[in-house]
């Protein structure tokens, strides 16, 4: 791992069994399936639910500074903890996770590499007992909506700029237009298929291999450079609620080393309904 832009970001299972007792560590398990983490988790794990944790029941929005400070504490995490993140399907909504910490400031945090598919297939311990830490004070910083985040109406400057990249990263079927959400998910969550003028179709799971684990550097050094997503442009990485995204915007920014990403969290279910957005759109039904 040592080839990355940053590879203190990523741990092994190795080094989680290494640090299972270690008090400045807390794993966090952060699932697509909310009801994954009771069926087994990695011994001393807690869960992050990302609907009902991160997200504001209300505005779409994420949560206020107090709120991630008391949903911090309340888990034992104080802003020294080394917090490595994990979950299902690849570690999306691992990455998630990690990028609305990252919106608070907490500093180190990781990703196990392979997450919870690597560890089951490793034969490693799981467990069904929920930990209870001690309760500790958390003081984050304001949200910063402006390094790592994008909203619409800037996307809509972004896509006049020269220097400007987006990738979408959802299924080529999204991307033509034919879909408006993955294969096997129900159709939802917009009225027009289709995607962002000028974005570069790389479908998020493309960063990985089969065991879940991130490709090499170089691999994903052609992978994005092949569509022309490179360091050296202002890059935004979208999909359709963000999820997908923020892994993709998790292996530019730490993997590669790019030092100009952002994830727009609003998407294509934003995206495709809101009124006088342009969009392109390559499907064409028989």
């Amino acid at each position: 791992m040592t080839e990355y832009a940053h590879p203190e970001v990523l741990v092994d299972t190795n080094w989680v069994v290494d640090h299972l007792h270690d008090p400045n560590v807390r794993l966090v398990e952060s699932n697509e399936d909310i009801l994954l983490y009771n069926t087994g988790h990695i011994p001393g794990a807690i869960k992050i639910d990302w609907v009902a944790d991160l997200n504001d029941p209300v505005t779409r929005d994420y949560i206020t500074r107090e709120r991630f400070e008391q949903l911090l504490g309340a888990k034992g995490i104080g802003n020294d903890t080394t917090v490595v993140f994990y979950g299902d399907k690849n570690n999306w909504w691992a990455t998630y996770a990690l990028w609305v910490f990252k919106l608070f400031g907490h500093k180190d945090t990781r990703i196990l590499n392979g997450g919870r598919a690597k560890w089951i297939a490793e034969g490693r311990e799981l467990t069904k007992d929920v930990p209870a830490y001690t309760p500790v004070k958390y003081s984050a910083l304001e949200r910063d909506d402006t390094k790592i985040r994008v909203f619409q109406r800037q996307v809509l400057e972004h896509i006049k700029q020269s220097d400007a990249a987006l990738v979408d990263v959802r299924s080529p079927q999204e991307y033509s237009g034919e879909r408006l959400h993955m294969p096997e998910y129900p159709q939802e969550g917009a009225l027009r298929g289709g995607h962002i003028p000028k974005a570069e179709n790389i479908p998020w799971a493309q960063a990985v291999r089969e065991d879940s684990t991130f490709k090499s550097r170089a691999e994903l050094e052609q992978l994005y450079g092949g569509k022309g997503i490179t360091p050296d442009k202002d890059v935004v990485a979208y999909c359709r609620i963000g999820e997908r995204s923020s892994h993709t915007w998790f292996v530019l920014t730490y993997l590669l080393g790019y030092p100009k990403v952002r994830n727009y969290d609003g998407s294509w279910t934003e995206w495709g309904n809101m009124v006088g957005a342009p969009i392109e759109k390559t499907y064409q039904p028989s």
